[in-house]
């Protein structure tokens, strides 16, 4: 079959909110003198309800209750404040310009919640980009590594497993994806770029490598 739509996970691949995300939370614990252990954070990304909790961890670091409100505020307008400086992510742009040539569906798929990814949408002026946005929303039985969120894109835009490509930069994003039988393309942001993402159909270092029109033929070529 044809490739007629492309899935976008969206936190650390179309926009690096994964860098600010994690700088946020290592100044944190410096300020408490500790190190943020970065094997456990990987748990965390891509994907809601994990084991791991940086706030718990960081109080038993410490040996005593913390403000967590206040902590929580000011962690929280820090990430904002980062995240803001942050555009699309190399290639994207390009992509979703010769999709939109194509006629080719375009989706969000997230483990994220849609007020979270609206208000970047709406600063990098990318609202209307996209045939659907599919997100978590705090559900962590939905979320990835879970098929769920990819199994309702296909289904709001009738498509079949194989007549889309979904772009991932986590092992749980891949994972969810390959489950709805979809083929993945891996693109790692600074944070990723050290996992093992070999379960991936293909990795890339940015979209930049590979122009959607040869990434299209490649796939074809595997079908």
């Amino acid at each position: 079959m044809a490739i007629r739509g492309l899935l976008f996970d969206f936190d650390g691949l179309l926009v690096d909110t994964e860098t600010p995300s994690r700088l946020a939370y290592e100044e944190l614990y410096r300020e408490h003198g500790h190190e943020l252990p970065l094997d456990r954070w990987a748990t965390l990304v891509g994907t809601i309800g994990a084991d791991f909790s940086p706030d718990d961890h960081l109080e038993e670091l410490v040996g005593r209750p913390l403000d967590r409100e206040q902590l929580t505020l000011r962690r929280r307008t820090r990430e904002l404040e980062l995240c803001d400086l942050e555009d699309l992510r190399p290639g994207i742009e390009e992509y979703l310009v010769e999709a939109e040539q194509r006629g080719l569906a375009t989706a969000i798929v997230s483990s994220s919640t849609r007020e979270w990814i609206a208000r970047h949408l709406e600063r990098l002026d990318r609202v209307n980009h996209w045939q659907a946005i599919v997100a978590a929303d705090g559900d962590a039985e939905r979320a990835k590594p879970e098929p769920t969120l990819y199994l309702e894109a296909l289904d709001l835009l009738g498509l079949e497993p194989t007549e889309a490509i979904a772009f991932e930069d986590s092992l749980n994003g891949i994972r969810a994806a390959k489950a709805a039988g979809i083929f993945v393309v891996a693109v790692p942001n600074p944070i990723t770029e050290t996992f093992a993402l070999d379960e991936a159909d293909l990795l890339l270092g940015s979209l930049e490598e590979l122009p959607l029109d040869e990434l299209l033929a490649r796939v074809s070529c595997t079908a």
